[in-house]
This record gives C-alpha cells, structure tokens and sequence, in this order.
C-alpha cells in the first residue's frame, strides 16, 4: 500500500520505516527543509537502535522516501498518517493539538480519491472527530475516513515494540478504513498480534489510560521506597515480591526519581484536563502527578547533599536547587546547571538565573560536551540520579560525576581532571564502574 506519514519525528519515522519494511511504499514529509535534506543523504536525526540500518535498507529499496511535497505525498496515499507533536499548551497544561489540526487542513486539500486518515499522535478523546471535521468542512465530497492508531512505543526498543507489539488498537467504525489498516499491519496479524478494533473515542483513550496506569505503578513503588526507607525494608526485594504475582506484573515496579521523559508528564496532565472538562475529576492520576513532583524534588535534595559534601560552600542551597528544577535549569542539562552557578557565584555575581552563564558561552558548550558525553557512555540521559559537574579553568577540565541507586541508598562518585571533555568523561566512567555504578546504572536502565 501506498502511506504518507506526516511529521519525521521520533513516532513519524519509526513508524514510517516499519512499515516500509513491511513492504509499503512510504513518503514521509516534513515542512523542516534541513530535516529532509538530512535524511535524504542519509544522516538520521534521532537515536534508536537498528533504525539507521532500517532507514538505510529501505531507501536504497526504494520503499521510502522523504519530501518537503505534503500534497503529492498525500494525493498518492491509501492511508495518511498523522505523527506530529502534541506538546504540553502553555499555561493550562491540556494538549497542543494545533500542529495535528494544520496537517488535516492541508490533508484535505489534497485528497484524491478513498483515503483512510489515520491519527498516530497522542491526543485527547474527540481529536478524531475535530479532524473529521476539519476535512468535511474544507471537502464536503471527499471520500475519506478518520483512524485514530495510537502508538505504544519504548524509547530505545521502538522497532522491536512496533513489529512485535502486544495489540494494535484501531479506532474506526468504517469498514473500508478496518479493511485497510488491517492490509498496513498484515505482516503482523500473520504473526498473531492482536488487532483490537474499537470506536475511535475509546482509542485515544486507551493510549491515555495505559501511560497514567503505568506511572501510577511508578509512583506506587516510589511511595512504598519512602516507606521501606523509614522502617528498613529493601524496596527492590518489595517489588520483586509483588511483581512475581502474575495479577501485577514486575514491568515499572523499579523504584526511582519519579517518572519524566516526553510521554508521561504531558499524558498524565492532558489526561487529567480531559476529566475536568467532562466533569469527570480523576483522583487517583492528580495524585500520581503531585506525589511524582513531590518526589523529584526529594531526589534533587539527594544530590544536593551529595554534592555539598564534594564541594562545600561552593555549592547551591536546597532552595536554589529546587528553583533551578522547576524552572528547568537542572533537568537533562543537570551538570550545566551547576556550572553556570557556580561560575557567577565565583565571579561575584548574584547566583540568580538571569545571572547565569549563557549556554552558548565557550566554557558552558565544553562542560556540556563532557556531560553529555559521560551520559552517553553510561547509558542514559536520567536527570537527577545521573548528574555530572564540569567546570574549565583554560585547558583543564575538572568533573565530578554522580550516580545514586533507584532508592538513594548508594551512591557511586568520581572525581577527575582532564585536558578534553571525552577525556573527562572517559575517566570519569572508568572510575564510577570501579566504585560499584555498575549495579545501580542497571537498575535505572531497567526504569527506561
């Protein structure tokens, strides 16, 4: 079958070179002209395993291609795909679907004959029927339908969750539309995955219900971590415990800093604005959402204390640390937190954020380079459990590097100079497996 897939995305080209490699021929379009030109040389703009060879095979196959041209993609295609970004909307917390809402203008002026437009994205329940709309309204004698195929990917096992998923819900009451979503995932009903059909309101749903089910289970066993911590129990023997009733299951029982990413702060919150809207309040997610923030903060205290006892005075109060977490100071970019504070606290600015260090000042970029560098090679970008200081005197480059287990019981340290960042994080890495990370970087890998 012939597929467009709109946004070059993490869930747009993931998808889009599955099902190539199913035998599709798929376009994917993009308005980023540099994006395109990058992947059309080659040059694939995300991390995943095995998509770079995936995307490398079925260009030179020619069963995927990647274009600026949304009519032409869209005028060609069986089925359209809608995979751009449902960000968190600014100030009220209820989904962006501004993005989704552009793409179904532009799709309807160029349908060409049955076309089954499919929502990929992540959105609240009634997207679909707006889009419906949206098309209706601009082509009144269009022959189309509206999908909705939420995705259930894993960051770092995307490929595998796609072509071995455990469901494929398609949300259609059009039985053309479930004729042709049923030939686009074929090669996986052979293989006995299940296709659940249902209406297409009780499938946006289900995406949202899933993703606050599994953070309700990571901030369950968050809760019972402060609990054992307090009476002296082993909270990851409590998980094991409960996870090997098959009724619960052992998947996101693994105790942390609370969850995070790019999925489950914003679903949870567009959830819970959902419930508002239909006067339908939803307790149990509101607490999920304020116990997990509580917990964040409670971790940043952790590292807090670790790293005063490194570094002394030179380090920020609790009370700075919590503003530079909420403000987004700390986060992914943690290690360049700490730098820009400590580099206006040494000059004898006042240790505010306006009077930090710029990101793109050439010190900021070289302690960064070696942050990212070390997270790299430990094995992921965990915000606050995985924090790593830099700070560059010329040519020196002094780095202090910090892992704290799931429950905050342990903690693994290094402390290294080097003329480079790669050597820093080089040296750095060597030093926290020696002093017993390799256990604890397990277990936060077992978070992802």
């Amino acid at each position: 079958m012939r597929v467009a897939m709109i946004g070059t995305g993490y869930v747009g080209l993931v998808s889009g070179a599955c099902f190539a490699d199913f035998g599709h021929e798929v376009t994917c379009v993009d308005k980023d002209s540099g994006k395109i030109a990058a992947l059309v040389r080659g040059e694939v703009p995300i991390y995943e395993p095995g998509l770079n060879d995936l995307v490398a095979a079925n260009t030179r196959a020619r069963r995927l291609k990647f274009t600026n041209d949304l009519p032409a993609a869209v005028k060609a295609a069986d089925a359209v795909f809608i995979a751009v970004g449902t960000p968190s909307r600014r100030g009220d917390g209820h989904a962006d679907l501004s993005f989704v809402y552009d793409a179904a203008r532009e799709i309807a002026a160029a349908l060409d004959g049955f076309t089954v437009v499919i929502t990929k994205s992540t959105v609240p329940v009634g997207t679909g029927d707006e889009v419906e709309r949206i098309i209706r309204e601009a082509r009144p004698k269009a022959e189309f339908a509206v999908v909705s195929n939420p995705e259930f990917l894993r960051e770092g096992a995307a490929i595998r969750d796609f072509k071995l998923p455990d469901r494929i819900v398609v949300g259609s009451g059009d039985e053309r539309a479930r004729a042709v979503m049923t030939e686009l995932y074929r090669p996986l009903y052979l293989n006995h995955s299940p296709i659940l059909f249902t209406d297409r309101r009780t499938a946006e749903l289900i995406k949202y219900a899933a993703n606050a089910f599994l953070a309700t289970k990571i901030t369950f066993i968050n809760e019972i971590a402060d609990l054992a911590e307090k009476v002296g129990a082993d909270v990851q023997e409590i998980a094991r415990g409960i996870g090997l009733d098959n009724r619960i299951g052992a998947k996101f029982l693994h105790a942390g800093p609370g969850f995070g990413g790019s999925c489950f702060p914003k679903d949870t919150m567009a959830l819970l604005k959902t419930g508002l809207d239909h006067d339908a309040p939803l307790r149990v997610v509101e607490a999920v959402v304020a116990v997990n923030d509580a917990r964040k903060r409670a971790m940043a205290r952790k590292v807090a204390h670790v790293l005063g006892e490194a570094f002394g005075d030179r380090m920020p109060s609790v009370a700075l640390l919590d503003k530079l977490v909420a403000e987004g100071a700390l986060g992914k970019k943690s290690g360049i937190g700490f730098y820009r504070y400590l580099k206006g606290k040494r000059e004898g600015v006042n240790p505010t954020l306006a009077a930090l260090a710029p990101l793109d000042h050439p010190e900021s970029r070289a302690a960064l380079e070696a942050e990212r560098s070390l997270m790299w090679r430990v094995g992921g970008d965990c915000a606050l459990p995985l924090g790593a200081l830099a700070t560059v005197d010329g040519a020196r480059i002094e780095m202090l590097a910090i892992v704290i287990s799931p429950d905050g019981s342990r903690i693994a340290r290094a402390e290294v100079v080097s003329d480079s960042p790669e050597g820093a994080a080089a040296l750095a890495t060597k030093e926290l497996i020696a002093d017993g990370a390799e256990e604890i970087l397990e277990a936060l890998e077992d978070e992802g």
